[in-house]
């Protein structure tokens, strides 16, 4: 099995840096007021965001805390998330990578787990759950098909697996996606 090639990623942001239409879609919108609210704090003091895209779920992840840090594998999205977001740090890298560093009490994996494969979903989880036991980890899945060898719950299933020190908790689903909320046990 195959994660996604960066270049199939490249080509989303091809014609601009909104390729899903965060900014407009009221779906998407709808989407991000789920997530904020599936956190379980008013405030963390650092946030990790998996899989930044171009900062539209940034913007209200940032205002609940002291720190924020995206990482996201296109350029392109990075750019428009630097401009959502002018206080936070953003890295490139393709998933799986080594992470940014900091004390991250948030970590929020939106929307990407199906671009990985089964080894790059287990690597990832490993690293997570080593370097942020303690870690809050929220995890928004879509549900139609990907057009990715995994699919959303399939690619959750393997995500959780490794995550061994924390317990699953499904906070949100509809017919379009789910949200899940990993602490530790």
């Amino acid at each position: 099995m195959k994660a996604v090639d960066p270049q199939q990623l490249e080509a989303l942001y091809a014609r601009g840096d909104d390729p899903w239409e965060f900014r407009t879609s009221p779906y998407e919108r709808a989407k991000f007021r789920a997530t904020c609210a599936a956190l379980l704090c008013p405030a963390y003091s650092s946030v990790l965001e998996l899989g930044c895209g171009n900062g539209e779920l940034a913007r209200r992840l940032a205002s609940r805390s002291a720190r924020y840090t995206g990482l996201d594998a296109v350029e392109t999205a990075l750019a428009a998330a630097r401009k959502a977001v002018p206080n936070g740090r953003f890295v490139q890298g393709y998933l799986p990578c080594d992470l940014p560093g900091g004390d991250h009490d948030l970590i929020v994996v939106s929307e990407v787990l199906y671009f990985l494969d089964t080894p790059g979903l287990a690597a990832l989880a490993r690293q997570i759950a080593r370097r942020w036991p303690q870690a809050e980890i929220v995890a928004v899945n879509w549900l139609g098909p990907s057009g990715n060898a995994l699919q959303g719950e399939q690619a959750l299933a393997a995500f959780a697996e490794r995550l061994s020190a924390h317990i699953s908790s499904p906070v949100v689903r509809t017919e379009r996606y789910r949200i899940d909320r990993f602490v530790c046990t």
